[in-house]
C-alpha cells in the first residue's frame, strides 16, 4: 500500500518516447539475437524484461529476436540449453537463476551474459568482484542468502516462542546451499532447531510435509529457487492444509497464498537486467559494468490467510508492509 520506490539507483531505466525513436532508429538497421536461459519459469518477470527492451527501442521481429530456453526448475537441463544458445551465435544471454547463469559461464566465455536475478556470483566464481566483475558476465543480484537473516527476525517479530522450523530447499541449486549454511548460524544461538526439507522435483514439494507434520514443524521457510518457485501454488496451499504459517522470498508466493515475504521486487530486477543488455548491445563491456544491488525490498502480508490460520500479524509488520492481501 506504500508509494512504491526505485529499487535501483545506478540505472535509470525512464525512457521517454523520443529517446526510445532514436535508438530504435539507431539499432533498427541491424537485428540481434539474444538467448534467454531460465532456470524456473518466470513468465511475469520475463514479461517486465521485454517491455523495458520495447521502451529501449528494440521491437521484436524489426531488429531483436529472442531465443527462450526454459528449464522449468530442472538445473540438469541447464547446460544443454546454455549450449544451445551459444551453438545460434547468440549476441548475449540473458539469464534467470544463479544456476542458469552458472551453465551458460560453463560454456562460453566470450559471449555476454546477463544476470537478472541471482546470488553469491563472487563466492561461486561468477565474476571477480561486484564492483568489477571482469569476463563476460555481469546484471543485477537478489542477495538471496544476504537475506536470511532479515527474514528469521521477521519471523520472530511474528512467532517470538518459536523454536522448531522447517525449512524446504532445492539442494540441486547452488546458491540455496549458501542460503542453508546462513539461516543455521542465524538459528543457532537462538535455540531454534532447523528441519532440512530438501526437494528436487515436484513430488518432492508434496511430500515433504508429512515430514514437517511429523515433526511437528511451527513455520515454513521457503528458500526461493527455480522449483520452489514453479510450485508455489502448491506449496502455499499443502502450508495452507497442514496450518503451517510460511515465509518466502518474493511476492509471487504471497500472491498464491502464502503468508508472508521479504524481498526484492523481481520485476525490477528483470527490468534492470534489460538495462544492461541495452549497454551490451550498444558496445559496453560487461567486465566494466558493477553488479547492482537492490537497495530497497519488499514486505508482502497475505492478511486472508493468516485469519484462515488463526495467526495475529502485528501492527508493527503491517505498517511497513508494501502490500496487505486482504
Amino acid at each position: 500500500m506504500k508509494r512504491r520506490q526505485a529499487l535501483f539507483g545506478i540505472f535509470g531505466i525512464g525512457v521517454g518516447l523520443a529517446a526510445a525513436s532514436r535508438l530504435s532508429a539507431q539499432t533498427g538497421a541491424k537485428s540481434v539475437v539474444v538467448g534467454l536461459l531460465d532456470a524456473g519459469d518466470r513468465k511475469e518477470w520475463w514479461a517486465a524484461f521485454r517491455q523495458q527492451m520495447r521502451e529501449f527501442g528494440y521491437v521484436e521481429r524489426q531488429n531483436i529476436t529472442y531465443e527462450m530456453r526454459v528449464a522449468a526448475g530442472r538445473i540438469e537441463l541447464l547446460p544443454t540449453m546454455a549450449q544451445e544458445l551459444v551453438r545460434l551465435n547468440v549476441n548475449a544471454i540473458v539469464t534467470s537463476g544463479t544456476a542458469a547463469a552458472q551453465a551458460a559461464k560453463q560454456i562460453t566465455s566470450t559471449t555476454p551474459i546477463v544476470m537478472a536475478t541471482g546470488a553469491d556470483q563472487v563466492s561461486l566464481g561468477l565474476v571477480d568482484s561486484l564492483a568489477r566483475p571482469g569476463g563476460n558476465v555481469t546484471g543485477v543480484t537478489s542477495l538471496m542468502t544476504a537475506l536470511t537473516n532479515k527474514r528469521l527476525e521477521l519471523l520472530r517479530e511474528i512467532f517470538p516462542k518459536i523454536s522448531r522450523l522447517a525449512v524446504l530447499w532445492q539442494s540441486s541449486n547452488g546458491s540455496s546451499a549458501a542460503a542453508i549454511r546462513d539461516l543455521e548460524t542465524a538459528a543457532s544461538p537462538l535455540k531454534i532447531s532447523l528441519q532440512n526439507l530438501r526437494v528436487n522435483s515436484a513430488k518432492d514439494c508434496v511430500d515433504v510435509f508429512a515430514a514437517a507434520v511429523r515433526e511437528r514443524a511451527e513455520v515454513l521457510f521457503v528458500v526461493h529457487a527455480p522449483l520452489p518457485y514453479n510450485e508455489r501454488r502448491t506449496i502455499t496451499q499443502l502450508a495452507l492444509k497442514h496450518r503451517l504459517p510460511s515465509i518466502y522470498g518474493a511476492a509471487e508466493y504471497v500472491d498464491a497464498g502464502g503468508l508472508i515475504s521479504y524481498g526484492t521486487s523481481y520485476p525490477e530486477l528483470f527490468r534492470h537486467a534489460a538495462a544492461y543488455l541495452n549497454k551490451i548491445l550498444k558496445g559496453a563491456k560487461p567486465g566494466d559494468l558493477p553488479i547492482e544491488q537492490p537497495t530497497t525490498y519488499e514486505l508482502i502480508v497475505n492478511r486472508k490467510t493468516a485469519k484462515a490460520l488463526g495467526v495475529v500479524i502485528p501492527q508493527a509488520v503491517l505498517l511497513r508492509a508494501e502490500r496487505v492481501i486482504e
